[in-house]
């Protein structure tokens, strides 16, 4: 068996010159993968398909590498043989048939695709050997629309090729035709899908990551980026920058009105990712953002946001909705990570206008200190995203108590932002109540009591676990999560 890989219909219709630039590009591309996978195989390049030979136990696993490279349409398995006449053919398919495919009792049709001189028709091709199998084996039947069993052919010149399984690709560029990118990640499941569909159009994709819940935060991303790299894009090495916005978070929240934190908050993450651009010579940017989705996402916000930068802003969701985006984090196997990952700029803007005008929010930005800002991307962080080992991640992973009923000298942390406190009050009877947001606990909890046992609480469990597994990790082992049960 032999594996022919199709390119992409959009790298065939390129003039020569491109097409031939991209081919290489792809077959690189392959070559770096397989090896990074300790797989060895030979790629004979022709004009509109790539031949891999390898050993025989390996064409399966080769295959599902091979689908997950931008740029390929789709991967055959196939046998190939030379054949002199159309009786020929026919008496091929009889001994293909009898090791690959099960016919009896079945429906099927015979679909053939023809390039070169021959003296048939691809319809007579599959007209004829419709006949001869039905001729041949009991109980089959012709169904041309909806058939049970499909044998695809491909014949060119004198060779055959007898397709035993197709595996679909993702289509697209390959990986280092169009210029690098730069990704504002969240974690969350639109910048993530956001990552994946500037992968595939050929875009080296690297990562600015703002960190908004302490150590669990980092990790949570790291998983999905390190995920998508090697899924998809490990032919080439990637960037991983991850900016600590804990202190710009505190200036914005403390200077800035809650009306305008969620525009302002998205500002000076543009800024922050323009200053890393440059620095690592990028010219765009790619965001997760969907029109309408949330108040700063609306079209006069979304202008207001890209004014604070000279780079080009992709945002290839911008018109999809929710459910699309998670059908498509479910199929490129992003969903789960995602799944657990909070919506942290919305737990940090929870009034944010529909419609501000560039004279407020400058006039907000007045009274905020850029040197944070400043200092927070000069203190960023470079990781090559192949070197995120998985023992540095799953380090982080470790089960934290939780509570459900409280006893009478618990200590409760409500980690919630000073808007949810006050629309939802955390009312608990003979139960000491501390009130610190979340982006203030690093540096608070250690001033507290370290003879209490402190329990901290959140609306959805979510932030609360990261916070714990955070200080945890920074040694405090006198804090618990509180979630109550819910009735």
């Amino acid at each position: 068996m032999k594996i022919i890989i199709k390119l992409s219909p959009e790298i065939t219709i390129k003039s020569r010159a491109i097409r031939v630039f991209f081919i290489k590009i792809l077959i690189t591309n392959i070559k770096t993968i397989l090896k990074k996978n300790n797989e060895s195989a030979s790629i004979i390049r022709n004009w509109d398909y790539l031949e891999v030979i390898c050993n025989n136990n390996k064409h399966q696993k080769i295959c599902a590498i091979l689908v997950n490279i931008p740029g390929i349409h789709h991967v055959l398995l196939i046998k190939k043989h030379m054949f002199r006449s159309l009786q020929d053919i026919y008496e091929k398919i009889i001994v293909s048939l009898n090791h690959d495919i099960k016919l009896s009792g079945k429906s099927f049709c015979v679909r053939v695709k023809r390039r070169g001189k021959h003296n048939f028709t691809s319809q007579e091709v599959e007209h004829y050997l419709g006949n001869k199998l039905c001729q041949h084996i009991v109980n089959i039947r012709v169904n041309l629309k909806n058939p049970e069993k499909t044998i695809y052919l491909e014949i060119k010149d004198n060779q055959l090729f007898i397709i035993i399984k197709r595996y679909e690709g993702l289509g697209g560029f390959p990986i280092g035709t169009q210029q690098e990118m730069l990704s504002l990640i969240s974690g969350g499941f639109d910048s993530a899908v956001a990552s994946y569909m500037l992968i595939r159009r050929g875009c080296k994709v690297n990562y600015c990551f703002f960190n908004l819940g302490g150590a669990m935060h980092t990790v949570e991303v790291c998983r999905i980026i390190y995920f998508l790299w090697n899924k998809f894009s490990s032919s080439h090495k990637i960037k991983f920058i991850s900016i600590d916005f804990s202190e710009v978070i505190k200036e914005i929240v403390s200077k800035i009105k809650d009306n305008q934190i969620g525009v302002v908050l998205k500002r000076m993450m543009i800024r922050s990712a323009s200053l890393v651009a440059n620095r690592c010579k990028i010219t765009a940017l790619i965001t997760g953002e969907v029109l309408g989705q949330v108040s700063s996402q609306t079209l006069s916000n979304l202008t207001l946001i890209d004014s604070v930068s000279d780079h080009v802003i992709f945002r290839p969701l911008i018109a999809y909705d929710k459910e699309k985006i998670i059908n498509l984090a479910r199929k490129i196997g992003t969903e789960i990570l995602s799944k657990s990952v909070p919506e942290y700029c919305g737990i940090i803007s929870k009034k944010s206008t529909a419609k501000t005008t560039k004279q407020l929010i400058e006039f907000e930005e007045n009274n905020f200190d850029f040197t944070v800002l400043d200092r927070a991307v000069s203190q960023s962080y470079v990781i090559d995203v192949q070197n995120m080992p998985d023992q540095i991640i799953n380090q982080y992973v470790f089960q934290v108590e939780t509570k459900k009923i409280l006893d009478y000298n618990d200590v409760v942390l409500d980690i919630r932002t000073e808007i949810e406190q006050e629309k939802n009050p955390l009312c608990l009877n003979n139960i000491e109540i501390k009130k610190i947001p979340f982006y203030r606990l690093i540096d608070q909890f250690s001033k507290l009591d370290p003879n209490k046992v402190y329990l901290l609480y959140c609306d959805h469990g979510i932030m609360s676990r990261l916070q714990v597994m955070y200080l945890y990790r920074q040694g405090f082992r006198n804090v618990k999560i509180y979630r109550p049960s819910i009735t």
